[in-house]
């Protein structure tokens, strides 16, 4: 509880420095540090303090910060939970500049017809929190229910889930 507390003291200092160099939203949404439930957790209460969320968005809460946030030429100003992943909603479709600058790679899947374009890469094992459990991906997705934005995410996928999806990609192509 004292770790969720100091952690949700810095996120609310760091968005409040005038001159942060990196904004812990963003950060998070690129896996830094790599994803963890209690990093989760603090920036999802630090973001409770912040905004009011949006739930229009099915299992996912948007929230509009205050202020603009971003890195690498990328903007924005909304914060995305949704399940196990933590993101940003970059401005423009911006999916292929966000796979150049983050090293991702084509997805296989569309994730049932979800998104339009994504691009995804496993953190290496060393980063991976639990990896018997399940993986760790930046991910960048544009999507038709989210015109002229892109998510930018940092995803963990419970192993069952991605055997799933796999087999359900399996049966559709036979």
């Amino acid at each position: 509880m004292l770790h969720k507390l100091f952690a949700v003291v810095f996120v609310s200092s760091a968005l409040q420095a005038a001159n942060a160099a990196a904004d812990p939203f963003y950060d998070a949404a690129i896996c830094k540090p790599p994803y963890s439930m209690d990093s989760a957790t603090a920036l999802y209460e630090a973001a409770e303090k912040l905004a009011k969320p949006d739930t229009s968005l099915l299992s996912a809460h948007v929230y509009k910060l205050p202020q603009e946030l971003g890195q690498d030429g990328f903007k924005s100003n909304e914060v995305v939970f949704a399940g196990t992943s933590i993101g940003v909603l970059i401005q423009g479709e911006q999916a292929e500049a966000l796979a150049q600058r983050y090293e991702l790679k084509r997805e296989r899947s569309s994730l049932m017809g979800a998104s339009t374009k994504g691009y995804a890469r496993e953190l290496p094992a060393a980063e991976q929190p639990r990896p018997e459990e399940g993986k760790v991906s930046i991910v960048a997705r544009e999507s038709a229910s989210l015109p002229g934005k892109t998510l930018l995410a940092c995803e963990f996928v419970w192993e069952a889930d991605r055997r799933a999806l796999e087999a359900y990609e399996k049966y559709l192509k036979q």
